[in-house]
């Protein structure tokens, strides 16, 4: 007789079945550069992927590609639509159509679909994101872990960050968000959109039954409130930008006792910054793994063009 997979300990957490549909995150394209010279460069992908449940459509996102399956189960969960991993028999990307169809058990779509569906807010995310009203009402229940960081451990994180970012060396235009342990990277995802790549890393999370209570989520982009809802129902109670932060990423922060940072101060709510330990030393490298020209920020200060675009506009300056 069989053991039951339930009782055994060791026993793989149960997977919806699910393709491997990713695709290739840069294409390679023929430009013309300043001077005329014909140039073979990579530029990063974009393509629509609608997500449908029981064949009811929920939403389209504009996606790099290379994680569908992982930021479809993400959307699902981190928008409250469907709250056990269990629920869900099978995710089908199939990118002819242009679509992610997740077939559940019961068949009968999302549970109590039109209220959770009957309010949406359009958000700042690249592309415009979508919140959902059901978003918002478990955001409000939740509490989370208090977390204790040090300014050393923050800075190993940031050196081991560094070298990342690979979709972004090739072609720009993306950005990238870590889960993080320690100053260990546990996974790196980059997408066109920051909340993409937050969902999907959220969907890894929910496959692998990962607990984000004593993990730090770190983002390129700025920490605007979606984001810091999307990290409260990953369970992550730290969240650490290379951009910034809008006021009402901060005051969504409050509520559930997480640490907002971006940059450097830190921005802890009510909370004092002697609650991190704080050393004298100055980073070596910063965000970029540059050597910074300032201690506050530590953020390189990029040109918006290349000099040798505008030459008499530069010397101006």
């Amino acid at each position: 007789m069989d053991a039951d997979p339930a009782m055994d300990p060791g026993a793989r957490p149960y997977r919806p079945e699910m393709t491997q549909a990713g695709l290739a995150p840069t294409h390679a394209v023929c430009a013309v550069d300043e001077y005329g010279d014909t140039r073979d460069l990579r530029v990063a992908g974009e393509f629509p992927l609608t997500i449908k449940v029981d064949d009811r459509e929920v939403v389209t996102l504009m996606t790099l590609g290379t994680w569908p399956e992982a930021l479809t189960l993400g959307y699902l969960r981190n928008q409250r639509l469907i709250e056990d991993i269990e629920e869900i028999r099978s995710v089908d990307v199939d990118w002819d159509r242009e679509q992610a169809n997740v077939s559940t058990f019961r068949g009968e779509g999302i549970i109590d679909w039109e209220r959770k569906l009957s309010k949406r807010t359009v958000t700042t995310g690249c592309g415009q994101g979508t919140v959902f009203s059901c978003t918002l009402d478990k955001l409000y229940e939740m509490r989370l872990p208090e977390v204790r960081l040090t300014q050393s451990g923050i800075y190993g994180l940031l050196g081991s960050i560094s070298s990342y970012n690979e979709i972004y060396r090739q072609a720009g235009a993306v950005h990238g968000c870590a889960l993080c342990h320690g100053t260990e990277i546990v996974t790196f995802i980059e997408d066109v959109g920051r909340h993409n790549a937050a969902d999907a890393i959220s969907g890894l999370m929910w496959l692998d039954r990962v607990d984000g209570a004593d993990k730090v989520f770190y983002t390129t982009g700025r920490l605007t409130s979606e984001i810091v809802m999307k990290a409260a129902h990953m369970g992550i109670p730290a969240i650490l930008s290379r951009s910034g932060v809008t006021h009402m990423g901060l005051e969504s922060s409050k509520p559930d006792c997480r640490k907002t940072i971006r940059r450097f101060p830190l921005l802890l709510g009510r909370r004092k910054l002697c609650r991190i330990q704080l050393s004298s030393r100055r980073p070596s490298t910063n965000l970029d793994g540059c050597k910074p020209r300032s201690f506050f920020p530590t953020v390189c200060r990029r040109s918006v063009c290349r000099p040798a675009i505008f030459p008499e506009r530069m010397r101006r300056r």
